[in-house]
């Protein structure tokens, strides 16, 4: 069950996004603004977050807390990434649609996933980029095109 149930979670959550780009495009053209939409679509998800955590730290079986101190950049980059994500998710979705949209996020996520594990970024193990992942980018790049232009 393992060996199944991540990849297929991978799946149904990337669905999500192809699903969450053009709602908050739609509240972005209700607002009449995309940063707030994006703002907005941050501060729900944050008060979800915020309720899943209390209720995992009161069930018996939760894990103990066990925080450091992060460093600030890990604050100001994330935040930084995600609102950036969700932003440009916001102007591109009606410009090029869910599907290209979705296929070219996920050829960037690609690359730059092959590029974090090359060089172990951020406490990642060591990939090396093989032949084989070259041509899987770039059979994703070019998926994406086809999506995108025919």
């Amino acid at each position: 069950m393992g060996g199944v149930f991540w990849p297929l979670l991978g799946i149904v959550v990337g669905g999500f996004l192809a699903i969450q780009a053009p709602v908050n495009a739609e509240l972005s053209r209700n607002l009449g603004m995309p940063v707030a939409a994006a703002g907005i679509s941050f501060l729900v998800g944050a008060v979800v977050l915020g309720l899943i955590t209390l209720l995992m730290v009161s069930t018996q079986n939760a894990p103990p807390l066990n925080w450091r101190a992060p460093s600030l950049w890990m604050f100001v980059l994330g935040g930084f990434l995600g609102a950036s994500f969700v932003t440009c998710n916001i102007l591109l979705a009606p410009r090029l649609g869910a599907a290209s949209l979705m296929a070219f996020l996920v050829t960037g996520q690609l690359v730059a996933g092959l590029l974090v594990d090359r060089f172990g970024a951020f406490g990642l193990a060591v990939r090396e980029i093989t032949m084989g992942r070259i041509a899987g980018a770039f059979l994703l790049l070019a998926g994406a095109l086809l999506i995108r232009f025919a």
